[in-house]
């Protein structure tokens, strides 16, 4: 254990006394040099993403402490930037997301910067409007999205509404560095929140401006409102706007998957509450076979992603983008809304099925990097230049989903609501969600995409990642993996890749146009691997797929 490690620990055993898991936790691990050296040996990176870690006590964790200091560097650098900073501040269903919510309201005012908090756990959707709405200039949004039960985060947001850019987490991290997180008597106490002049909770008025935002972007009112719908919030903050925006929208048929319905930051029957997995949408399917519903639509615990699943099929979030976009456009021309020169947004990693259905109704599409502050970022644009009606959707693999400008980051909420209106449409027609998927195949070819995580845990793991992207970047652009390729785009490269920021990616054409994606996460010690297979019918796509997921996921476990 080194000297550095050593030190932190003991400073923390003396002073880290404020939350009673953390000093047990310090204690339990007294004379682990394994655990200690785990939990000290380096501090959770700030970045666009805000933190992201597991609960527990050190450094390299989610505590109240790594809480304080990224808040009073964030406090720092916006009262170096704004001459009356204020902050709006939400938070989920997860575990200690009320209480880092609370103590970053405390440090936030013990810096005299005005917040403005929800009183009640709300998504981050919600969060990127209330900045907006509330002309704040950040925001703060406890949640570690759709991770495993023991992570929590802290997602920051600039004044636009979208998560903070590069050149902003650079600065905010220089003066969290500079920030001591036991300087105990600069904080107040929780109960001085509701008194102090600089607090205000978000009132219900600004809610119900959010829910009246989504109405304004829907792009069709089918008639057929007994579509039957089950919904599952997975344990987290999803429930009560998604059941306030369908009954406002007039659908009355909604059920709620019984023991998923309450808050619980343990995701007891969702180890994983990620609507990606079908196992996180388990409880749900199980339900919907015994309601007899039409739809099933799960969100993740800050309600900011969506999965689906229509008639016992279970849609990938490329496959929901597709069908959105396509209903999008379709629907827009329709009613005579589609505006003139009209843009969509995907990221780098999202199917180029895209690309097909967007050039059928005339739509621009514009490919931005991976996270969807990027689409946020290309609004923001827009709007700079007069021209944010020309938006008309955004999406990303991963189940995000936006088709209005009220918000900068993907809103399940927003999706729930269009991918309702959407299966109604259909059911006028007697064809559900899967039928019309494909019919899309089949006009625009099949299209088969996936991602695969391999994890790189603790120091050592970091180390192998690094070395292991080296490795691959300094053999492109002839082969990854020792497949052989024809073509890699390195994101690092700008003149690859058309002015786009740099970006840790490495994108491969193999020889049978096989899109091979490899990207070390910016929030996780993971790779991730993203497949993209076009074929003629959807049994080749599948078993291409199948073969090749299968021979990278054998040269890792190799390594």
């Amino acid at each position: 254990m080194s000297e550095k490690v050593n030190f932190l620990y003991q400073q923390w055993l003396n002073l880290a006394v404020d939350d009673e898991d953390v000093v047990n936790e310090l204690k339990d691990i007294n004379g682990n040099e394994t655990e200690v050296s785990d939990r000290f040996y380096k501090d959770l990176e700030f970045g666009t993403g805000g933190l992201r870690g597991k609960l527990g006590a050190g450094t390299n964790r989610m505590n109240i402490y790594t809480v304080r200091k990224t808040t009073l560097g964030l406090a720092a650098y916006l009262s170096n930037n704004y001459t009356t900073p204020s902050v709006a501040i939400s938070y989920d269903s997860r575990r200690k997301s009320h209480l880092f919510a609370k103590e970053t309201a405390q440090v936030f005012i013990s810096c005299g910067i005005h917040v403005k908090m929800y009183d009640r756990l709300m998504p981050t959707p919600m969060l990127s409007f209330a900045i907006r709405h509330l002309e704040c200039s950040a925001g703060v949004m406890i949640t570690a999205s759709h991770n495993p039960a023991e992570y929590n985060g802290y997602k920051v947001y600039g004044a636009d509404g979208c998560q903070i850019t590069d050149n902003a987490a650079a600065a905010i991290t220089k003066c969290i560095a500079s920030a001591d997180p036991f300087s105990q008597s600069k904080f107040s106490p929780a109960t001085t929140l509701q008194s102090s002049k600089l607090f205000e909770e978000i009132s219900q008025s600004v809610i119900e401006q959010y829910y009246n935002a989504i109405l304004t972007e829907r792009v069709g009112n089918p008639k057929q409102k007994d579509l039957s719908i089950v919904y599952s919030p997975l344990h987290g903050s999803g429930l009560e706007p998604v059941m306030a925006t369908l009954k406002m929208a007039g659908y009355t048929n909604i059920k709620v998957v019984p023991n998923q319905k309450e808050p619980n930051g343990n995701f007891p029957t969702c180890p994983y509450p990620n609507p990606e997995l079908p196992e996180a949408l388990s409880e749900g399917i199980k339900f919907l076979s015994e309601v007899g519903g039409d739809l099933l639509l799960a969100t993740d615990p800050d309600c900011d992603r969506v999965g689906v699943v229509s008639e016992g099929y279970v849609l990938s979030g490329n496959e929901i983008g597709i069908l959105l976009l396509d209903y999008i456009c379709k629907s827009r021309i329709g009613n005579s809304t589609m505006p003139n020169n009209p843009i969509a947004i995907k990221t780098i990693v999202t199917t180029q099925m895209a690309e097909k259905v967007a050039k059928q109704y005339g739509v621009e599409l514009i490919n931005v990097l991976t996270g969807f502050k990027y689409i946020g970022e290309y609004i923001g644009q827009l709007e700079g230049n007069g021209e944010e009606n020309r938006y008309i959707f955004g999406f990303e693999e991963s189940c995000g989903y936006l088709s209005g400008t009220y918000a900068r980051d993907k809103d399940a909420v927003n999706a729930v609501l269009l991918i309702c209106d959407m299966a109604a449409h259909y059911m006028e027609s007697g064809i559900t969600l899967a039928e019309k998927l494909m019919s899309l195949y089949e006009t625009h070819g099949f299209y088969e995409c996936a991602l695969d995580s391999f994890a790189f845990e603790g120091e050592s793991g970091l180390a192998a990642m690094k070395n292991l992207t080296d490795s691959l970047r300094n053999e492109a652009p002839d082969s990854v993996f020792g497949i052989p390729a024809k073509k890699c785009i390195d994101y690092l490269d700008t003149a690859q890749t058309k002015g786009l920021p740099k970006s840790n990616v490495l994108e491969y054409t193999l020889t049978d146009n096989t899109l091979l994606t490899v990207r070390p996460s910016g929030t996780e010690p993971k790779m991730k691997i993203y497949y993209q297979v076009t074929r003629n019918s959807k049994n080749e796509a599948q078993k291409a797929l199948n073969s090749l997921r299968k021979k990278i996921s054998k040269l890792f476990q190799e390594a």
